[in-house]
């Protein structure tokens, strides 16, 4: 089918390959079902293609359930039957609007868990001494006061930092690395950018940077989408932005 609009891959994955579903496929057989024999190399490939997209739809289907959202499998199975059968009960429209139901059901149902796990860490969080929390949601423990000018959000800081998941996963550290690390201050996440401009140089703040303020939704490598994310951040100086020199004019000469 062309021109379907793109939907999450938890979705399309539903529709597209559940029949290959190795366990379902077990539970369908019947005792005379005859036993599978690969012979050669394209009947093991074509066999493999199915084995690897089962596996793909058991992940994505367990990713639904974990989030309340379940499909049924025996209808997964019939949708694949029929459409390779050139028998499908749903024309092209339908089943572009039923996979977009379906993937912002998903998206809804990850979003309050998101949020609700995010609020039981932050409140949690926010019971511990020393801890405040600003107004949007960023929270911070001061570990070491600092002297001088803090910086803006245009200026160039210098840090040393460890950055860790809730579960104590280090996914980055400058001091692991054993060099501190300069940037602009309004080039990174919007957790860093607030944090750091309430930090004098010379000081070690503790961050706690909700989702929303780290990389939502994006897959940061090591850093799963819609993690929470600890930073404990040392300020080791910070350089000014220089102004801009203005050039004067060049005046053209008068025309002839």
């Amino acid at each position: 089918m062309n021109k379907i609009l793109k939907v999450s891959a938890i979705a399309a994955a539903l529709f597209s390959v559940a029949a290959c579903n190795q366990e379902q496929a077990a539970e369908t057989a019947t005792a005379t079902a005859p036993v599978v024999e690969m012979k050669t190399d394209d009947e093991k490939a074509a066999y493999a293609i199915g084995v690897s997209f089962a596996n793909y739809v058991n992940q994505s289907l367990l990713k639904s359930s974990e989030m309340g959202v379940v499909a049924d499998k025996e209808l997964i199975i019939t949708g694949f039957s029929d459409t390779i059968n050139g028998a499908a009960l749903l024309n092209e429209e339908e089943v572009k609007t039923a996979l977009v139901a379906f993937d912002k059901k998903m998206k809804e149902s990850q979003a309050l868990k998101i949020a609700a796990i995010e609020k039981e860490f932050f409140d949690e969080n926010a019971k511990k001494e020393g801890v405040i929390t600003t107004a949007s949601g960023l929270q911070y423990e001061v570990v070491t006061a600092g002297e001088g000018e803090k910086p803006t959000a245009a200026d160039t800081v210098t840090v040393h930092y460890t950055g860790t998941l809730i579960d104590g996963t280090t996914f980055d550290s400058s001091i692991e690395r054993g060099e501190p690390i300069s940037f602009p201050l309004n080039g990174v996440i919007a957790g860093w950018t607030e944090g750091v401009q309430l930090m004098s140089p010379g000081s070690t703040y503790k961050f706690a940077i909700p989702s929303a303020l780290g990389y939502g939704a994006r897959d940061g490598g090591p850093i799963p989408p819609n993690s929470i994310l600890l930073f404990e951040v040392q300020l080791i100086s910070v350089e000014k932005m220089t102004a801009p020199v203005d050039t004067p004019a060049v005046e053209e000469a008068p025309a002839k």
